[in-house]
């Protein structure tokens, strides 16, 4: 694939119901009343945008995951350091794909999960989730499923307060720390995530959960049948989905939100789909998140994926939050241990 893309074919296309311009976008620039000052320049030498080359926003995409999406329009924008959004339609598959990529190794990137306070109160979208984390946010997701009296399906955990009892896979993360996304396992009031623990009433202040369902790989290869056999109009029909894979090789979290529920444009994805695509991603870990009109991604207090709900984004339970805080450079980093084996199936609470 070729490292750049002409400007002339960065024609306009729409992203969470603003239209942008490529260039913009690959460039990585906030948005401005006119272009960047390095393609003005460009445009005076050459003498129209058109002869100007600008960096494709594919650059940095592992090449397995480049093949598979086989993006036919593409925007990405540099959202903080280590932190990047990228946008992109495929042209062979009716797929809206939105994608962050985290560099975790950046020590003032970190993550936190936002839920109801007080629990169970009225549901609230990403947005006014992430809005409550105070600033710092710089991109934010949907979390867990959710009961009808407003309780996430599996644990969280907020500064190591753990909500829930369920044996659900989680995502996990303490700053210093690589992210984890393991199986769980209780011992009284102590919960097990490979060689974390974290005790019910007695708060670490620094352990974030969030729990999802089902596991999509372990090891790199799918978990079971991703539910295809049990649950076969959620696992092998095309839904919007969220989800989290984790790349240990190049320290990356990749989160991805599909669209989903537009014929022929953004149909969303399978399980099995979705799955592929974190293992050309290079993920070896990744977990389903909730999906449906609940899937919403905010990148930079705006909403850039398209929520299939007709009234926008849809009330949640829980969000994922990615911030930028230096204060968490002051925890020593430190490497986690390997994390549990997902089992095949992971039970209903």
């Amino acid at each position: 694939m070729s490292t750049t893309r002409k400007l002339a074919r960065g024609a306009g296309f729409r992203i969470g119901g603003m239209r942008r311009r490529r260039w913009s976008d690959v460039a990585g620039a906030r948005r401005g009343p006119g272009p960047v000052p390095s393609l003005l320049a460009c445009a005076m030498v050459a003498g129209s945008f058109a002869a100007c080359d600008v960096p494709d926003p594919m650059d940095g995409v592992p090449e397995a995951a480049a093949r598979y999406l086989d993006a036919g329009r593409a925007v990405s924008e540099s959202v903080a350091t280590g932190v990047t959004y990228r946008a992109i339609q495929s042209a062979s598959q009716p797929w809206m794909v939105h994608l962050l990529e985290v560099d975790v190794s950046r020590c003032e990137v970190g993550f936190e999960v936002m839920g109801l306070e007080p629990l169970g109160s009225d549901r609230l979208t990403v947005p006014d989730l992430a809005r409550g984390a105070g600033p710092g946010v710089v991109a934010a997701v949907n979390g867990d499923f959710y009961t009808e009296e407003n309780l996430s399906l599996g644990v969280e955990a907020r500064g190591g307060i753990l909500r829930g009892r369920t044996s659900r896979p989680v995502f996990a993360w303490r700053p210093g720390e690589d992210p984890r996304l393991s199986e769980v396992a209780w011992q009284g009031d102590s919960l097990r995530i490979g060689d974390w623990s974290v005790v019910r009433g007695e708060p670490d202040g620094r352990t974030e959960l969030l729990a999802g369902f089902p596991a999509l790989l372990s090891g790199g290869e799918w978990v079971g049948d991703l539910e295809q056999a049990e649950r076969p109009a959620f696992a092998a029909a095309r839904h919007p989905r969220t989800a989290v894979g984790w790349d240990p090789d190049r320290r990356r979290l990749w989160v991805v939100v599909a669209d989903g529920r537009r014929e022929g444009v953004a149909e969303g994805m399978t399980l099995p789909e979705l799955a592929d695509l974190f293992r050309a991603l290079g993920a070896s870990e990744a977990l389903n998140l909730d999906g449906g009109g609940s899937s919403t991604m905010m990148v930079s207090g705006r909403v850039v994926s398209r929520p299939s709900d007709p009234a926008g984004p849809r009330p949640v339970v829980n969000a994922l939050t990615i911030r930028e805080d230096p204060t968490f450079c002051a925890v020593p980093a430190g490497r986690s241990a390997p994390a549990l084996p997902l089992p095949a199936h992971v039970p209903e609470p």
